[in-house]
């Protein structure tokens, strides 16, 4: 077989997820082709969204196989990233590796199944038909038959059972013991071939927690190959230490912390760290994945089934319009991005080692002399720190590399949070960076007057940006808040169709005693919760303001104290109706100095409107009372004439009350018609009036 034969060979068997032993016809072929390369790796960048770029760069010559071992867990993230490159001329000609099938299912796929872990004659018995060559030690070529089982004696009592091997052979059918073969060849050199893939299958299974990656380079001489890939690694941290002197600019020291978790030591390999939040996910892509294929029958008995439909087209292209849209912006941000000239930090002389704390008192902690920083570069959206000198890191060892050694600007300040401290603010600093490096989130161990300070956490904080810090508490200053009674103050009434609107003003006010007991000045930053429905109108204005606070700042004196008031207002609206409000209600708005004359005047009317509808239905509802008391009367005269003679006196004077209570009663029952028409009127004209009302 040639070699071009023998790459297509490799490259059909990439479809079923591994590459097994070549047959033994081709292994002299493949070994002089194809000895192993060794990539090492040489350079690596670690991002903090915790993953790591690989590169891997070396040399092959012509056909040249590489096989690369990683932990299994790795293995979705170098399918979704392998990037293969053969630089002079040669092809990648396959990448394949083991396959992530059960055993049992790649075993069974082989024409010589061993998942049964089988006996030799079990073996056989899968043979029957193929030609073998028998070792007894007489050699005997034939035909597996097949092979039978005799119970034999041996000794006076014992039976064992004894396999026999049934081989047809040029001189007819010969029976062969088992125990009595020395060695069995297969003459075909297919069943040769299966039966090491299978083995190599089985001796693959021994190591459950790596696969092997093979690499196949096809071409001719040397040349120039590279291997990259994205695995999983630990988040790289930073940590920084900050020196503060009344006499000297700050000088701030950051150093990454790293993790060689991989299985092969790092040999002076090119380090980059990257900050930012590029994204990274993980997807399953080395489990084999199987459609559900539905099972069709015949239309006669086939049910109709449920139906699924797509989304209106107007939808779709509004939905495709707004994601082009977006997909133009970030295109026109890069570009911007990309043409600005990237920045880099001075590298400081290369001196490794530092002090945790002066070693004796008056030492000064000059940091700037003891270790260089690493170079750094905008790359897109992110950031990069270059370390300038190879690192060579053996395996699950860490280590701590220098990537920030500047001079900074920044001030002294305290910082006061209610919910953080209620008594005493934070010692605290105001950073800038005027550096070209993009800080990494990480802690802050702060010196000042060279003796340790105390601890901080610094944000992400660009170049040019600024971020507080805090490392102590500042038990000098003492801070008390003092909260004002909450009022509520009317501001405007309105009349909108028989509603009358009230706008109140809610205050909410709380002073800050500020008492500074230090002997200098200091600036006291006073933190107040920032309230999106509340309005600040006392200060005007903040001196800052984030997400969350509003920001004060306040410089006191040696000795002395000052007071901070912080007013906030909040308009509320309330509805009241014109219609269900009482006197008193009514009475109080229109004595209020903040409602116009006009509003007054129709409330005044709505007023008299009410009062004579209310007066009207009262007189209605006394016409009725008096009529039910009138009929209540009768009933009981009627019931005393029952028992008295019609010749009687009483019974006379009762006849003739009843004739002037029905006369009052024709009266009551006109003037209630007249009081309900009335009242009906005297509505719809109040309702009339309400409706008609639009007044500031």
């Amino acid at each position: 077989m040639t070699n071009r034969m023998a790459w297509r060979t490799l490259a059909a068997f990439v479809g079923i997820g591994f590459l097994m032993a070549p047959p033994l016809a081709q292994q002299h072929v493949l070994a002089a082709a194809s000895a192993p390369a060794v990539l090492p790796v040489s350079k690596i960048v670690l991002y903090a969204s915790g993953v790591g770029y690989f590169q891997r760069d070396g040399h092959v010559e012509s056909n040249q196989n590489l096989s690369l071992r990683f932990k299994i867990r790795d293995i979705n993230d170098l399918l979704k990233s392998l990037v293969v490159q053969d630089f002079d001329g040669g092809q990648v000609a396959a990448v394949t590796y083991d396959s992530r099938e059960p055993i049992t299912t790649a075993l069974k796929s082989f024409a010589i199944d061993l998942t049964a872990n089988p006996t030799l004659g079990q073996l056989l018995n899968q043979l029957r038909g193929e030609a073998v060559e028998v070792i007894t030690p007489n050699t005997v070529r034939g035909a597996i038959v097949g092979v039978e089982k005799k119970r034999e004696r041996v000794g006076q009592e014992e039976v064992v059972e004894t396999e026999y091997l049934t081989l047809y052979t040029r001189d007819g059918l010969r029976s062969i013991a088992l125990p009595q073969v020395q060695r069995l060849v297969l003459t075909q050199e297919r069943l040769n071939t299966e039966l090491q893939q299978a083995l190599g299958v089985l001796a693959a299974g021994h190591d459950t927690q790596k696969k092997t990656v093979s690499l196949d380079f096809a071409g001719s001489g040397r040349r120039r190959v590279r291997v990259a890939y994205i695995t999983e690694t630990p988040v790289w941290k930073t940590s920084y230490r900050l020196v503060l002197s009344d006499a000297e600019d700050p000088f701030l020291q950051g150093w990454a912390i790293v993790e060689n978790t991989t299985d092969e030591d790092w040999e002076a390999v090119q380090l980059s760290l990257v900050s930012g939040r590029p994204v990274s996910f993980a997807m399953d892509m080395y489990t084999p994945l199987y459609v559900e294929r539905p099972v069709v029958v015949p239309e006669l008995y086939a049910s109709l089934r449920p139906q699924e439909y797509g989304q209106e087209l107007d939808a779709e292209e509004q939905v495709i319009r707004g994601r082009r849209a977006q997909l133009e912006a970030d295109d026109q941000e890069q570009e911007r991005r990309r043409s600005r000239k990237p920045s880099s930090a001075e590298v400081m002389p290369r001196a490794m080692g530092m002090a945790a704390a002066p070693a004796e008192p008056g030492d000064k902690l000059e940091l700037h002399r003891t270790v260089a920083s690493a170079r750094g570069e905008e790359i897109g959206e992110l950031f990069e720190y270059i370390i300038p000198s190879p690192v060579s890191l053996a395996r699950q060892k860490s280590a701590m590399l220098p990537i920030v050694n500047q001079l900074v600007t920044g001030s002294k300040l305290s910082i006061y949070n209610q919910q953080v401290h209620a008594k005493h603010p934070l010692s605290g600093f105001r950073l800038h960076n005027p550096t070209d490096l993009y800080l990494m989130q990480g802690p802050v161990t702060v010196f000042d007057a060279d003796v340790y300070a105390g601890d901080a956490r610094l944000a992400d904080l660009a170049p040019g940006q600024e971020r507080l810090i805090s490392y102590a508490i500042d038990l000098k200053t003492e801070v008390e808040p003092v909260s004002a009674a909450a009022q509520r103050e009317l501001v405007t009434a309105s009349l909108r169709k028989g509603v009358l609107v009230v706008t109140r003003r809610a205050i909410s006010e709380i002073s800050y005693r500020v008492r500074n007991r230090d002997q200098r000045v200091k600036t006291v930053l006073i933190e107040h919760p920032f309230r999106p429905q509340w309005k600040l109108t006392e200060p005007q204005a903040a001196t800052e303001r984030t997400r969350d606070v509003y920001r004060f700042a306040l410089s006191v004196e040696p000795d002395a104290g000052t007071t901070l008031r912080v007013r906030e207002e909040q308009p509320r609206q309330e509805i009241v109706q014109l219609t269900d409000a009482g006197p008193d209600v009514m009475a109080y708005y229109i004595r209020a100095e903040q409602v116009s004359p006009q509003v007054k005047a129709a409330l005044q009317k709505v007023v008299q409107l009410r009062t004579q509808l209310d007066q009207t239905v009262e007189r209605l509802q006394q016409n009725k009372q008096h009529i039910a008391d009138i009929v209540e009367e009768q009933q009981r005269i009627r019931h005393n004439m029952e028992r008295l003679s019609r010749n009687a006196d009483l019974y006379t004077r009762y006849v003739q009350k009843l004739d002037a209570q029905e006369t009052e009663i024709e009266q009551l029952r006109q003037e209630a018609k007249r009081l309900a028409a009335a009242e009906t009127q005297q509505r719809e004209a109040l309702q009339t009036y309400l409706l008609s009302l639009e007044l500031e």
